[in-house]
């Protein structure tokens, strides 16, 4: 800005045809005042005032005629030395700058009053003052807009990580609780043999080395999914639900399984969800129901692919308050816009039934 506007001042000085010997220390010090001006605006602002007002105008007498000695870049060097007053000065600290402006303009227009023209002793230096405040308005408004967009993507960012969570241990919940519990009831099934005397199956010891290690690889599954890694196995299916039922059943207990309906390709996150809640269903029977029977239900029809999991025995209250299988079951039908329903049969037992839309249904 400072070089700019030195060789403006220059190119009018040889273009010009003016006396005044005045000039070089003139435009001297107008140009450290513009090289200083964020430092020191108000200051910066007086002299470029007073020069406007033609308190630094020179009275020469050209041609036999009189006239005023006045350079172009003196108003340049107002104009912006004006404008850094109203674009950097704080809100706080205008009144303060209106204040020596103010003062300024009294003592300059009382010596040396143009009436031919008073508005531009006016206007000059008000302007550009004007143009600074309102550009300083709209940055602020634009950095409080920025820093608002900002702020709301870091919410966003925030509740993409609170779903993340929820999503991530709704997951680690389903695939380790079935396992898990149906180790439990094996083992329990070893200690009653035991205790009583009677030897041990060994196919019952080698079903419950298979839940562990199935939990295992589906915990090493899920973090591996985490850490991004390309080769982690992909999530269960609907494809994986004769091993569960397998599993299911060597935990004792009977279950029968209906398939309904031509199978039709389901979207890999349906089908996940489809096997989840299933899954979850019969954890819940093996751990909330002395049921000795259930019966799983897969169909396919027009409206979705319907999901039934019923049991014959009573239920029984979750133990430290859980039942949070219903909650993660519902979650995923929600939000592939299906309905579910779960609750006491009348002629006794559970039952929940689940459905979710199928695509080009």
């Amino acid at each position: 800005m400072t070089a700019g506007f030195v060789a403006f001042a220059l190119l009018e000085e040889l273009l010009i045809d003016m006396p005044g010997a005045w000039w070089p220390l003139a435009l001297t010090g107008f140009a450290l005042l513009i090289l200083v001006r964020r430092l020191i605006p108000l200051l910066a602002m007086i002299p470029n005032a007073l020069s406007v007002v033609d308190l630094f105008y020179v009275e020469a007498t050209i041609a036999g005629e009189q006239t005023v000695n006045f350079r172009l870049w003196q108003v340049v060097s107002m104009i912006i030395c004006a404008y850094t007053v109203g674009r950097w000065v704080p809100p706080v600290d205008r009144r303060g700058a209106l204040g020596v402006a103010t003062i300024v303009f009294t003592v300059a227009t009382y010596y040396r009053f143009n009436p031919q023209d008073p508005m531009i002793d006016i206007f000059i230096p008000v302007s550009p003052y004007v143009l600074g405040v309102v550009v300083s308005f709209q940055a602020r408004r634009l950095a409080e807009a920025a820093g608002i967009q900002a702020s709301f993507r870091e919410r966003q960012a925030r509740e993409a990580v609170m779903e993340e969570r929820v999503r991530i241990a709704r997951e680690l919940h389903d695939m380790v609780a079935h396992s898990v519990t149906v180790m439990v009831i094996q083992a329990g099934v070893v200690r009653r043999r035991l205790d009583a005397g009677l030897p041990v199956d060994g196919q019952l010891l080698e079903s419950i080395e298979s839940s562990g290690r199935d939990a295992v690889t589906e915990l090493r599954r899920t973090l591996g999914l985490l850490r991004g890694d390309g080769s982690a196995q992909a999530p269960a299916g609907l494809d994986g639900l004769d091993d569960l039922v397998g599993q299911v059943r060597e935990a004792g207990l009977k279950l029968r399984v209906t398939r309904l309906g031509d199978p039709v390709p389901l979207l890999p996150a349906v089908d996940l969800s489809a096997y989840r809640i299933v899954q979850e269903a019969l954890t819940n029977v093996l751990k909330h129901a002395q049921a000795t029977t259930a019966e799983l239900t897969v169909a396919y029809r027009e409206d979705g692919l319907h999901l039934g999991v019923v049991n014959d025995g009573p239920v029984l209250a979750p133990a430290g308050g859980g039942g949070q299988g219903l909650i993660g079951m519902r979650e995923r039908v929600t939000l592939f816009g299906g309905d579910l329903t779960a609750g006491p049969r009348e002629a006794g037992g559970f039952a929940i039934e689940a459905r979710l839309p199928v695509a080009g249904r």
